[in-house]
Parts: C-alpha cells; structure tokens; sequence
C-alpha cells in the first residue's frame, strides 16, 4: 500500500496557484483511475483506490502548506505506513517548468510543505518534484508561488499532470524510471524522423537546337555554268 500526498493550500482563492500543482497532480490521478470520491480525513482531503496491483490512498492536506505535515503524519499512523511508503507530489522552483523528477530521501530546499513533514516523519519519504520555474530573484517567490498559471502556460500544465497520471501505477510499483518515461511521452514526444530528404530529380531543361549554320566556305567558281559566269561580270 502506498500514500500520495499532494501538496498545496485549500479553497477555491488557492485552487489555480502554482503552489497548488501537488493537489492538481492527485486530481488528474483520482479521475483517470476511478477513485472514489473524496472525502474529508486526517485534516484533508482523501480518495482510495488501486494504480495496477497496489492499493493507493491519496491525501491533499488542508492544513495549509506550512503544517502539511500534521496532516500526512496522521494517515501515515493510521495506515501503519512509514516513510518509504510514501510519495509527495510538490511545486518545485528550481525546476523549468513542465519538467518532473522523483527524489528519495534529502532536504527540503527550503519548501515550507516539505519543512513540515520533514519535522513529523524525518527526510526518509519520496518526492515527485514538479518544475514551475523560478521567478528569478528569491524576493518575487513567494507572490509568485501563490499567483495563477497563466493563460499561456496551461498546455504545458496539461501534458504534465496527464504525464504523471499516465505514469502513477509504475510509481506504484516503485519503478521511478518507467514513471519519468510516460511523463516524457506527455511533455517530449518523441518525433517523426526528419532526415532530408533527397530531392526529386528533374528532367533536364530541353536544349534548343542550334540554328543551322551558314557555311562561310566560298563557293568555288569552277562549279558554276559559263552562262552565270558571265552574268557575274556584269554584276
């Protein structure tokens, strides 16, 4: 059995924010692989149902980002589960965005939702670390972080989500290498060969016949018959 937790804060003013792709990747998950309902449990949000042969609990803590791990700490007891047995989807800014990457174990790189559960069950968990971009100076994250996508950055969005839906039984199953493949399907297609192709050959331009030449040789005068010999020296 394992526990996907997706990160993020709770209400409609949240739901769209770049903060809020963890419970963004769980709803794409429970939809595309016939959860049941979601229910409220362990100060969130919860959904059960089966990726391949394991069974799957999905969690979106509505504790708010920071106290994250009051939520997940307490399904992680109830279940009998440890920290190996779990799995984080979370906003990551030192990823480009629409590009994904599973961690086990490690720090928290400042991430208040990780911090969190780092302080209720230690750093021995699983990640998905979903790419968002970073704003570029540490002073904007934060207004960043809880703002919208942008219009312009939904189709990225969409492959993605739909990638790490595609792939969430192989993460399962604990194959984190046939996960990043179906996320790679999604979000890098692989493309139709584009090796050139040779032109077609072309008939070549037809060639004028050359106009007949006169011939600059001077007509003998031995051919010619006296009487237009004679009418030369009249000429």
């Amino acid at each position: 059995m394992k526990l996907f937790a997706g990160l993020g804060n709770p209400g409609a003013k949240y739901a769209g924010n770049r903060h809020n792709i963890g419970f963004m990747a769980l709803d794409r998950i429970a939809a595309d692989h016939g959860f049941a309902p979601w229910r409220s449990r362990f100060q969130g949000q919860l959904a059960e149902g089966r990726l391949g042969s394991e069974k799957v609990v999905l969690l979106k803590p509505e504790t708010f980002m920071n106290l994250s791990g009051q939520s997940v700490g307490e399904a992680l007891r109830f279940y009998k589960l440890t920290p190996a047995d779990l799995i984080v989807f979370h906003d990551e800014l030192d990823l480009a965005p629409g590009k994904a990457r599973v961690k086990q174990g490690g720090g928290h790189a400042g991430h208040n939702g990780l911090r969190s559960i780092h302080q209720h069950l230690g750093e021995g968990y699983g990640r998905v670390r979903l790419g968002i971009g970073h704003p570029g100076h540490k002073d904007r994250v934060s207004a960043y972080v809880l703002s919208d996508f942008a219009k312009a950055e939904e189709a990225w969005l969409d492959d993605l989500l739909r990638g790490v839906s595609d792939g969430a039984p192989a993460l399962a199953d604990g194959d984190a290498t046939r996960f990043m493949n179906a996320v790679s399907l999604r979000t890098a297609p692989p493309r139709a060969a584009s090796g050139t192709r040779p032109p077609k050959s072309q008939d070549p331009a037809p060639q004028e016949k050359p106009a007949p030449q006169e011939s600059s040789a001077a007509e003998d005068p031995a051919d010619r018959s006296p009487l237009q010999r004679l009418i030369d020296r009249f000429r």
